[in-house]
């Protein structure tokens, strides 16, 4: 854990403590958090995706390409 994640926990517990709620900066701080997560969730997924077509495609080309010089048995 960072320490902007600890000051922000921080604040937040001495706000819940004190019965006071989070001020608007704190939220939005959380939003654009939450939002990276996300976003960075999804490039994962479609990086994982792009390398999945890339390989099909490698091996299918392969044997397109083997078969049409005869150099595979089959």
């Amino acid at each position: 854990m960072d320490t902007k994640e600890r000051h922000v926990k921080e604040n937040e517990g001495r706000d819940r403590h004190e019965g006071l709620e989070p001020t608007l900066p704190a939220e939005g701080r959380e939003r654009k958090r939450e939002n990276t997560k996300k976003l960075n969730n999804l490039w994962i997924w479609f990086g994982v995706l792009i390398l999945i077509a890339i390989l099909l495609y490698w091996i299918f080309s392969i044997g397109l390409l083997g078969d049409m010089e005869g150099t595979f048995n089959g």
